[in-house]
Formats: C-alpha cells, sequence, structure tokens
C-alpha cells in the first residue's frame, strides 16, 4: 500500500478542496470558493490565509498563450558539468536562473546534470540563446539539443488527482 505524501496529515478535507479549486480557477472570489467547498465566508477566508502563510500556495499569475506570445519553439537541453562539486551546481544553479528564456531547469541523475526547459520565437533565436548563453554557463562541458514537435500535455495547473 502506498504511503500518503507528508501534506495530506496537514490538509484536511475542506483544504483540499479550496486547493483543488483554486488550481482550477486562481481567480475565484472568496464568497464563490468560500460555496464551492461548502463553507460559509470567514471559515474559508481563514483557511484561505493560511494555506497561503503556510506556503502550500506559493502565488497567483497569469497563464500566457505561448503561441500568441509567438513563443512556440520549445528545446530540452541536456547540459552536462565539468565540475559537479557543491560551490559548480551553485555556480551553475545562480547563473542559470537568470536567463530568461530558461522556463524550466532540473537537475537529472543519470548520463547528464541538468535538463532545461527553454522556449523561443524560433529555431534561430534558440540557437542564439543555446551559444550565448546556455553554453557559456559556469562549468557547462556540452550540451545535446531535443526539439518538441508538439505539446501534448503541459503545465502545473491541476493537483487534484494527488490530493483527492
Amino acid at each position: 500500500m502506498a504511503t500518503e505524501p507528508a501534506f495530506y496529515s496537514e490538509l484536511d478535507h475542506f483544504d483540499r478542496k479550496i486547493v483543488e479549486a483554486l488550481s482550477e480557477d486562481g481567480r475565484m472570489s472568496i464568497t464563490d470558493l468560500a460555496e464551492r467547498v461548502g463553507l460559509s465566508k470567514t471559515p474559508c477566508q481563514l483557511r484561505f490565509k493560511r494555506l497561503v502563510s503556510e506556503g502550500f500556495i506559493e502565488g497567483f499569475k497569469a497563464v500566457l498563450s505561448p503561441s500568441k506570445m509567438q513563443l512556440d519553439h520549445i528545446a530540452f537541453v541536456e547540459v552536462k558539468l565539468s565540475n559537479t562539486t557543491e560551490e559548480a551546481l551553485r555556480s551553475f544553479n545562480d547563473a542559470v536562473k537568470k536567463i530568461k528564456e530558461v522556463e524550466e531547469c532540473h537537475m537529472i541523475a543519470g548520463r547528464f546534470d541538468y535538463l532545461l526547459k527553454v522556449r523561443t520565437r524560433d529555431i534561430g533565436k534558440y540557437r542564439r540563446v543555446l551559444g550565448e548563453k546556455v553554453s557559456t554557463l559556469p562549468h557547462v562541458a556540452n550540451t545535446s539539443t531535443n526539439v518538441a514537435m508538439e505539446t501534448v500535455k503541459e503545465g502545473w495547473n491541476r493537483v487534484s488527482p494527488m490530493i483527492s
């Protein structure tokens, strides 16, 4: 039998319903949220504030349309470092966070050290980002690029399967 994540013990039924509802519509009013989860407005608002203050809800943002923003080109870049000491990793991590085209950066256990998701307008812009920014990051030994042909599913926007 699988064990539940640690946060299950911290979130009761109403908390999980609040998180699920907000993951579907983060702009919902407290009144609508309270009605949806079956609480009155004040207890719902108190729970909402607690979920924010305890870090279960990290913030709210606009979800932009990549195609409308002309940012349809996605490349996944495998990065191998020449040095993997803690100091080298910290240096790489700090520098990669400054590249706006890097949408995601994950340290990987495997044949390479990092996997980057890079979003640009087109292959030409990607080539410049790779050559002028990614390849010049601290301790980069080599890179390998995989270009996405189609996005089937993207984003961390629904948590309900994890918390129901």
